[in-house]
């Protein structure tokens, strides 16, 4: 990391991934694994619904990856390109040969930074993707900027499947899911605010609400199907979305 201080949620975050006894390195637990598989079945329409932008990726990065493993399901459907894993905690990443061994692909390289904190030259990348990992951030705004920064002139980022809702909402939607996954820093990313903040740092937003039924519990799965049934409740209620941003190119931003 390009910065020794971390802040507390920082912190947080990283001892989770050292800590857990389901995750944690080393970890071979089956939980684990059948959870990932439920989120993989859920990564796989994803990959189908944006095709076309992983399709002609040379050179991919997934941030806030975790232990990688989406990445090796992005690798093994796109052979050629080149995928990057990278999260704020090392000890995610030590799980990474595990998932390369499960899906038998390798991945080009791990590297332990922050979101806004990418340490390679700029415009490496043709694509950047988070699965459910962008609403951890919380800079976002510096996120964004590095976005625009890593990216090639015709490079697209993908946020996908992440929780968000009206600032309206904001606080009661973040304090259900953090009730729910009390372990880490839990937050709901504000639609608008993402919208706002990638024009402000020369990136266009464009937001798909995405409200998968796909491994819901009972509840969750009533809800679901009633926002997939009424569209205009999707932008009224907390639902999941895919945020698709790409470089303004008559924008100049400072390095």
């Amino acid at each position: 990391m390009q910065s020794n201080e971390l802040s507390a949620q920082q912190r947080r975050e990283i001892a989770f991934w050292r800590d857990s006894l389901l995750e944690g390195p080393g970890s071979d637990s089956i939980e684990n694994v059948v959870n990932k598989a439920s989120d993989a079945g859920i990564l796989l329409d994803l990959l189908h619904r944006y095709e076309k932008d992983f399709a002609r990726a040379h050179d991919v990065l997934e941030l806030g990856s975790g232990q990688g493993w989406a990445s090796c399901i992005v690798k093994k459907k796109f052979p050629r390109a080149r995928v990057w894993v990278s999260d704020i905690s090392g000890y995610a990443l030590t799980s990474l040969p595990k998932w390369e061994r499960i899906f038998d692909t390798r991945i080009q390289g791990a590297q332990a930074c922050r979101s806004y904190e990418i340490p390679v030259p700029d415009a490496t990348f043709d694509l950047v993707f988070c699965f459910a990992a962008a609403h951890h951030f919380r800079a976002h705004r510096r996120t964004l900027e590095e976005l625009r920064r890593v990216l090639r002139p015709d490079g697209v980022a993908l946020y996908l499947y992440e929780p968000s809702c009206s600032a309206l909402l904001h606080r009661p939607a973040t304090a259900r899911v953090t009730r729910k996954r009390p372990d880490v820093p839990e937050d709901v990313l504000i639609y608008s605010k993402i919208q706002r903040l990638a024009t402000e740092t020369g990136l266009r937003a464009e937001v798909v609400f995405y409200p998968s039924v796909a491994y819901r519990s009972p509840a969750a799965l009533l809800y679901y199907s009633v926002l997939a049934r009424l569209p205009v409740l999707q932008k009224a209620l907390p639902c999941t979305a895919n945020y698709r941003l790409t470089r303004e190119p008559s924008v100049k931003f400072p390095a």
